[in-house]
């Protein structure tokens, strides 16, 4: 009888290590297929630490909004509802400490430090993974391409659906990051 017991606990542990991770990918793959996809403009940043593995790190232009409200405090969870400006890329239309009853995509962010009438804030999507033999040089691309004295067109291409946001990929010049690599 206790043999039964252990079997059964045993296949119920084995079904949720595979149910788990399955849901995970089944909603970042639903974001993908029916989220509205936006374009965040990115800006150079410091190197990466070696260490924490092999992946590009992305820091937006869009990372503060204008309030009067002087009540934000650092680390608290905002939204930040979104639209597209003139050029398609993502802009705050407004933030909020609590969810809104309206229908603009958003996404969650922490506040990093109000100062200035500011709120400045961290998006959830700031790593950008990729294929370990074409990650070093993808930082370095992209790092020229955000510091180089020509404008270039360098953004993250993200799709949003429901609070989720899935980082698909990241353009150099319209290109994706991978395939500019190559070239």
């Amino acid at each position: 009888m206790k043999i039964i017991y252990l079997f059964i606990l045993f296949v119920i542990v084995a079904l949720a290590q595979i149910f788990v991770p399955l849901h995970m990918i089944v909603d970042k793959e639903d974001t993908l297929m029916s989220g509205v996809a936006y374009k965040f403009k990115t800006r150079p940043i410091d190197p990466t630490d070696p260490f924490r593995g092999k992946y590009i790190t992305l820091q937006y232009e869009m990372d503060h909004f204008e309030t009067k409200d002087s009540t934000y405090v650092v680390g608290e969870e905002i939204y930040i509802y979104l639209k597209n400006d003139e050029q398609g890329f993502a802009e705050i239309s407004q933030i909020s400490k609590e969810p809104l009853e309206i229908s603009k995509d958003y996404v969650t962010a922490r506040v990093s430090y109000y100062y200035d009438n500011k709120v400045n804030f961290h998006l959830p999507f700031n790593t950008f993974y990729m294929e370990e033999t074409k990650a070093y040089d993808a930082e370095v691309a992209y790092t020229k391409a955000n510091r180089d004295s020509l404008p270039a067109n360098v953004y993250a291409l993200v799709y949003i659906k429901d609070d989720e946001a899935v980082l698909k990929d990241v353009y150099i010049n319209d290109m994706p990051i991978q395939e500019y690599v190559e070239k």
